[in-house]
């Protein structure tokens, strides 16, 4: 009886170990990293101004993807290391699921009260061809995300953006409500307005690099920001 069980649980588990490879071998794997002059995120300046090496890696399958995200500064004062899953319901509509760490101060794997993680939910709107309008709407759903009475923020993030060039985009984003932690804001706050051209950098006959440049302001800090970027 003994026997026949572990090789019920032996057959259960080889099945479910080739269907998940096979799952797995119809998708991709990608991999990719951006050097930028400094880290700004929604308008707002993440970490010291100095420059961010930021990696990327994901599996995308059908309808679904996930990845891992990060940024680290030259000085290792900042080191972020997110992970998100996608779901697509069409071509120009999906929902994103964010897990956010910026600090890494206490235990990563803590999720109980007082981690560091703060948790979002993302619509994201891509846009027809006809009117290529772009639109996102982002709240934190969780976490670390607090008010200074330590009641949850809910921060939530607006972006509008259009391209006005094939290589150019102005976008305009701001923050609904009261977000001391994440954009500053006390109440309705522009954050991140501004402009994105992307050029194709020719190396040679065979190969080119892409590079983009970003002016930006956030009005709701009297900030402005100019950031340059590299794309592997």
């Amino acid at each position: 009886m003994i026997m026949k069980k572990v090789f019920i649980k032996t057959v259960f588990v080889l099945a479910f170990s080739l269907t998940a490879l096979s799952a797995f071998s119809q998708g991709s794997l990608s991999t990719g990293a951006d050097i930028v002059s400094s880290y700004v995120w929604r308008g707002v300046a993440q970490g010291s101004n100095e420059p961010n090496i930021q990696p990327s890696v994901s599996y995308a399958n059908n309808k679904i993807s996930i990845g891992a995200w990060g940024s680290g500064n030259f000085s290792g004062s900042l080191k972020e290391f997110d992970l998100y899953a996608t779901y697509a319901f069409s071509s120009q509509f999906s929902l994103t699921l964010t897990d956010y760490n910026w600090t890494f101060s206490k235990d990563y794997f803590n999720y109980k009260k007082g981690t560091d993680h703060i948790f979002e939910a993302a619509l994201a709107y891509t846009g027809a061809e006809s009117f290529p309008l772009t639109a996102s709407l982002n709240t934190m759903i969780g976490g670390a995300d607090k008010k200074a009475n330590g009641d949850n923020a809910y921060s939530t993030y607006v972006e509008l953006g259009y391209p006005v060039a094939p290589n150019t985009k102005v976008f305009c984003g701001a923050s609904l409500f009261d977000s001391p932690a994440v954009y500053g804001t006390t109440g309705f706050g522009i954050t991140n307005v501004g402009i994105k051209v992307n050029k194709a950098l020719t190396i040679t006959d065979k190969f080119s690099l892409p590079v983009y440049g970003v002016v930006g302001f956030n009005p709701s800090a009297s900030k402005a920001f100019l950031v340059a970027g590299i794309t592997l």
